[in-house]
């Protein structure tokens, strides 16, 4: 769904974009997500399968750090608005974090699965914020 605001924004608006050195370039982000996406699934079906008290709050963490990770494309490509972007990927950061941890006493292997994620939103984090400053 995300990348129904990204796909145009990218050739256009993001393209004129002042960004920094260490910033990828575009053909990078489509396979590192899919691949993301997919490990994240795997981990939300681990989860989902298992028998357990504390799988009900898990999974509404792992909801709620999705709808902002969608939030974050209707914001920074959609509404182009990086700064505002930034302060979502802070509370998504902070959201994958509480997944990881709240999936660890369900299943070690999906809150493993999740850890490449909040790397990739770590360094996501660090880009946006150099955007922000660059423009």
């Amino acid at each position: 769904m995300g990348s129904f605001f990204t796909f145009d924004a990218i050739s256009t608006w993001y393209a004129s974009l002042n960004k920094p050195f260490f910033s990828p370039p575009n053909f990078v982000f489509g396979p590192v997500w899919t691949t993301l996406y997919i490990m994240m699934g795997i981990s939300l079906y681990l989860v989902w399968t298992v028998e357990s008290k504390l799988k009900k709050a898990a999974m509404r963490l792992f909801w709620v750090q999705l709808a902002l990770n969608l939030a974050w494309s209707i914001v920074f490509f959609g509404m182009r608005n990086p700064d505002l972007a930034f302060v979502n990927i802070l509370l998504m950061w902070v959201f994958i974090f509480l997944t990881i941890k709240a999936f660890y006493p369900i299943s070690k292997t999906a809150s493993y699965l999740l850890i490449p994620y909040l790397a990739w939103v770590s360094f996501a984090s660090v880009l946006n914020l150099a955007i922000v400053i660059l423009n």
